[in-house]
């Protein structure tokens, strides 16, 4: 069940960030495919990866996992 959550609550920090998979996928050194994967919970991505979307769609970790924890 987290694992859905987390692959959605990413997913809609992107929308929020007005980012296309493609402009995210490029902002964190990644393909499209590859953010295509964590939206739909087949690929997990580690901290430091974590910290660089956060980065590329304006959102401090900290207000990620206290929104991941709110839903």
């Amino acid at each position: 069940m987290k694992k859905i959550r987390l692959s959605s609550l990413l997913r809609q920090i992107r929308l929020d960030a007005g980012l296309t998979q493609l402009q995210l996928a490029e902002k964190i050194g990644e393909t499209q495919s590859y953010v295509s994967k964590y939206e739909n919970g087949e690929q997990r991505l580690d901290l430091i990866e974590l910290e660089a979307v956060c980065k590329a769609t304006g959102i401090s970790l900290t207000d990620f996992v206290e929104r991941y924890l709110e839903s």
